[in-house]
């Protein structure tokens, strides 16, 4: 079992950087594959961003891909979410997910993760 908090949400202008961060709970969250989604009112969970457990590996969506970079300090239990340049665009609930243990592969699909937190909100005005 996985207990999943986020933080780090705000309001900010285009062009600012905010930086999430998500707090698990549990011994093996070493070997959980993290990521993050985004859900905008009216549209589906999309996925963001998402760190492998073993070697490390990313994956980004193309939306984000340049401004956004994930991370990981298995010491601290945590995974964070650096987003620079930020859109207005960008505006939505921010969920962090765990996927796992083991897994080979970095999932991209929200039916691949197998616990959420309960969001932060990101809201950028223009």
């Amino acid at each position: 079992q996985v207990q999943l908090v986020e933080s780090g949400g705000g309001l900010v202008q285009a062009g600012d950087s905010l930086r999430l961060s998500c707090a698990a709970s549990g011994r093996t969250f070493s070997r959980y594959t993290m990521g993050w989604f985004r859900q905008a009112p009216g549209k589906e969970r999309e996925f963001v961003a998402a760190i492998g457990w073993n070697t490390g590996g990313t994956a980004y969506a193309d939306s984000v891909k340049g401004r956004f970079t994930i991370s990981r300090d298995n010491a601290k239990n945590t995974v964070y979410l650096q987003m620079n340049s930020l859109k207005p665009e960008d505006t939505a609930v921010y969920y962090c997910a765990a996927q796992g243990p083991g897994m080979k592969i970095i999932a991209t699909s929200p039916r691949s993760y197998d616990y959420w937190g309960q969001g932060t909100q990101v809201t950028v005005s223009s």
